[in-house]
C-alpha cells in the first residue's frame, strides 16, 4: 500500500472518529487531500462524527468585548504554542491589549498595524517582542465585529479558559424591552447555545445551495442509502439533509435550555413575553485553534506502533 503522511491520518481520525486503517486508505485514495478524504469517509458511512478543523486545537485564547452602548462587539483569537505559555501573565496582558485594539479599529483592519494600547509601536512590534521574551511563536490570528443598527444589544459569551467565544446580535422593536429580564435571559442562553452547539449558519435560508448539494452527494453514496431501491432514495436523502440543517443552523437547533422547543420557538416565546418584535440578526463564533494542526502526540504514536505490529 502507498505511503501517506501519518500526521494527516491523525487529523482525519480526530475529525471523523473513523478507524486508523480506514483513514489511511481514504487519504491514499484522495491523494492526501483532507477535504476529499473526509468526503470518502462519509460516503463509506465510516464517520462516527465529522468535526470542523477546530477539533485540532492550538493554545491561546479567544476574547470578547462589547461596546459601552451594547450595540456592537468584537471577538479576537490570539494563539501561542503551549498551554503553559498561554497562562503566562505577559501573554494574557498582550491578548487583552489586542482586544482593546480591535475594539478601536475600523472593520476589516489588519490588527498587526494598529497602535499597541498603552505602549509604543504597533501590535505586530509588541508581538515580536513578546515572542523573543517567551521563546514561543504567537499569532494574532483573527478578529471580527458584529453590530445592531437600531434598538437591541450584542451579547458576548466566552467559555472559561478562552476555548470558545461567541457574539450574538439581537434587534428589538422597542428599546425599552432591553431592560426586561426575559430578554436578558434569552440573550445569555442564546450565546451559550452557540458556544456549545457549534452552529455554522444562523438559519436554513442562509445555507448555500452548493453546501446542500455536497451533503446530498455524500448521503447518496452512503451504504444505507445506496443499497435502497432507487425510488426510495430521494426521500431518505431529503430526511438526512433536513436533520443536518437542523444541526448546523442556530435557530433550528433544539434549545439546550428548553429542550422541547427549538431556538426559534424560544425566540418567538420571548418576543411575546417582552411585548415587541425580537430578531436574531447574526452571530460570530470562534473556537480556539480552529483549522490549526497540533503536533502529533504520544497516544497516536502508540496506536500506530500497535497497528504496525510493534
Amino acid at each position: 500500500m502507498a505511503q501517506v503522511n501519518m500526521q494527516l491520518v491523525k487529523e482525519l481520525r480526530e475529525r471523523t472518529q473513523a478507524g486508523l486503517n480506514d483513514c489511511r486508505t481514504a487519504l491514499i485514495e484522495a491523494d492526501s487531500d483532507m477535504d476529499k478524504a473526509i468526503e470518502i469517509i462519509q460516503k463509506k458511512g465510516l464517520a462516527k462524527s465529522v468535526k470542523r478543523a477546530g477539533a485540532v486545537a492550538t493554545e491561546g485564547a479567544v476574547l470578547a468585548a462589547v461596546a459601552a452602548d451594547g450595540r456592537s462587539g468584537v471577538l479576537v483569537e490570539v494563539n501561542i504554542q503551549t498551554d503553559f505559555a498561554a497562562r503566562n501573565a505577559d501573554f494574557q496582558a498582550f491578548a487583552e491589549r489586542v482586544l482593546e485594539a480591535a475594539a478601536r479599529a475600523k472593520d476589516g483592519s489588519e490588527l498587526g498595524s494598529e497602535p499597541y494600547p498603552d505602549g509604543a509601536g504597533t501590535i505586530e512590534e509588541a508581538r515580536q517582542s513578546l515572542v523573543g521574551r517567551l521563546g514561543e511563536n504567537i499569532t494574532v490570528r483573527r478578529w471580527g465585529r458584529i453590530r445592531v443598527p437600531g434598538a437591541g444589544k450584542v451579547q458576548a459569551y466566552v467559555h472559561p479558559g478562552g476555548k470558545v467565544g461567541v457574539l450574538v446580535a439581537l434587534e428589538l422593536g422597542d428599546a425599552a424591552a432591553a431592560d426586561r429580564p426575559e430578554f436578558a435571559e434569552f440573550a445569555e442562553n442564546l450565546a451559550m447555545q452557540a458556544a456549545a452547539m457549534s452552529p455554522l449558519f444562523l438559519e436554513s435560508s442562509q445555507v448555500p445551495e452548493d453546501a446542500k448539494d455536497k451533503q446530498r452527494e455524500i448521503y447518496a453514496a452512503q451504504p444505507e442509502v445506496a443499497n435502497k431501491p432507487e425510488q426510495a432514495r430521494p426521500k431518505i436523502i431529503q430526511g438526512k439533509l433536513a436533520k443536518w440543517l437542523k444541526e448546523v443552523c442556530l435557530l433550528d437547533q433544539d434549545s439546550v435550555i428548553e429542550t422541547d422547543l427549538t431556538v426559534e420557538q424560544v425566540r418567538a416565546k420571548t418576543s411575546r413575553a417582552i411585548g415587541c418584535d425580537l430578531k436574531v440578526l447574526a452571530f460570530l463564533r470562534y473556537e480556539r485553534g480552529e483549522g490549526i494542526e497540533k503536533p502529533k502526540g504520544p497516544d497516536f504514536a502508540e496506536e500506530v506502533t500497535k497497528m504496525a505490529g510493534g
